[in-house]
């Protein structure tokens, strides 16, 4: 997906207050990351710049803790967030196809945000629902017992309400 975002003096203000109430306590970085975050769907470097001023930390850092953590993102997220489980469990009963057959129906990669902004793909370490292996997460529900045919189904339904 190509990288549209509009980064309004609204939301950096919005940043700015937020910073100054992290400040006042111990530890503002993750508080600060998380409201970013919140506040702009996205980290990108020019709000990881503005972190850094108000927080005197180096850019580096906040990048460092930005790309270390996988909750934060450089880049834009879909409307719907599909995360398939890779964990050994999972992997072993079948994740990558079910991985590959998402990847084919929404024509993206893992890491990657559908041309139209709607869905993002990604493949978890464990998920932590091994009895129900493989297992995957659509906006924080669980589906387990996944299977190729059953996931291209949820896929299809989901595909179909955004159209209408």
């Amino acid at each position: 997906m190509a990288t549209n975002y509009i980064i309004s003096d609204e939301q950096i203000q919005e940043l700015k207050e937020k910073i100054s109430e992290h400040k006042k306590k111990p530890g503002p970085l993750m508080p600060t990351l998380h409201d970013a975050q919140r506040i702009f769907g996205c980290i990108p470097i020019p709000i990881q710049k503005i972190i850094a001023e108000e927080l005197d930390e180096s850019i580096s850092k906040i990048n460092g803790v930005v790309t270390f953590y996988s909750h934060f993102s450089l880049e834009p997220k879909g409307k719907h967030i599909i995360n398939v489980c890779m964990g050994t469990a999972c992997y072993v009963r079948g994740s990558q196809e079910i991985l590959d057959t998402i990847g084919g129906i929404l024509k993206i990669k893992p890491g990657e945000t559908s041309e139209d902004g709607k869905f993002t793909l990604a493949a978890a370490r464990c998920i932590g629902a091994c009895g129900l292996a493989p297992v995957l997460t659509i906006d924080g529900k669980v589906y387990g017992s996944a299977t190729s045919k059953s996931v291209r189904s949820v896929i299809e339904e989901l595909m179909k309400e955004e159209s209408n």
